[in-house]
């Protein structure tokens, strides 16, 4: 999945998805990520850490929502200020915390990327993959739960053929029934569409349940700098009961 146009029409990279050298991130003119250096390898990896800890703000540095003030950020082993933004946006795709939908239909909604390079897109296969029914298209997004309007984010994520999902908090608006379910989606999409994740919770117990592995973050510094992220349970062999 993906064209790989922001890595220089590369079939097959590298297995290190992203690099983080010595990253300094403000926000609202206050640092938020302090010297920060990680490697972040293809699969399934958390960014977990409290409320202000800067994890948003490295998910956004992941395909160029953000800018570093200094450090080097790295994706497939080639600097983010060398790449195509549009390019590595559609290849590393972001769905935010809240759902952001336009007015008007789900369908208008999840074509709407696809629509901006003048290509089509099958949208009940989107919305089947996001945990949608096909019928939802027609529906009016403004009218959605809040659990739906987060699908229909993920669908049009999707649409851009995306080889990497950044989500940021997909499930903190959520109830733990509907949480549930788009967990389980997750999980699907990853198996189906072989895609890299790097999500960002507050959860640990989320990050158990979702990634290979884990990047602790407290007060804008790597508990581990430079080191590999460390592995959950979800990256061991599941025991026989």
């Amino acid at each position: 999945m993906g064209s790989a146009a922001a890595t220089g029409g590369a079939t097959a990279g590298p297995s290190m998805l992203f690099e983080l050298k010595r990253v300094r991130a403000s926000r609202g003119g206050v640092e938020v990520l302090h010297d920060v250096s990680l490697a972040l390898p293809e699969g399934a990896t958390c960014v977990a850490g409290r409320s202000g800890s800067g994890k948003s703000t490295l998910l956004r540095l992941l395909n160029r929502l953000a800018e570093p003030d200094s450090g080097r950020v790295a994706y497939r082993g080639r600097g983010l200020d060398s790449l195509d933004v549009l390019a590595l946006r559609r290849e590393v795709a972001l769905v935010p915390q809240l759902p952001a939908l336009l007015p008007g239909a789900v369908a208008d909604n999840v074509r709407f990327g696809p629509g901006l390079v003048g290509r089509d897109v099958d949208v009940g296969a989107l919305l089947d993959l996001a945990g949608l029914p096909a019928a939802f298209a027609d529906r009016d997004a403004d009218r959605l739960s809040t659990g739906e309007q987060q699908r229909v984010m993920l669908a049009r994520a999707l649409a851009l053929e995306p080889r990497v999902l950044l989500l940021d908090e997909p499930t903190s608006a959520l109830d733990e029934r509907t949480r549930d379910h788009v967990e389980e989606t997750l999980k699907e999409l990853r198996l189906r569409l072989r895609l890299s994740l790097v999500l960002v919770t507050h959860d640990f117990a989320q990050a158990e349940r979702l990634a290979e592995r884990v990047v602790r973050l407290e007060d804008g510094r790597a508990t581990s700098p430079g080191l590999d992220p460390e592995p959950t349970s979800a990256s061991r062999p599941s025991t026989v009961r």
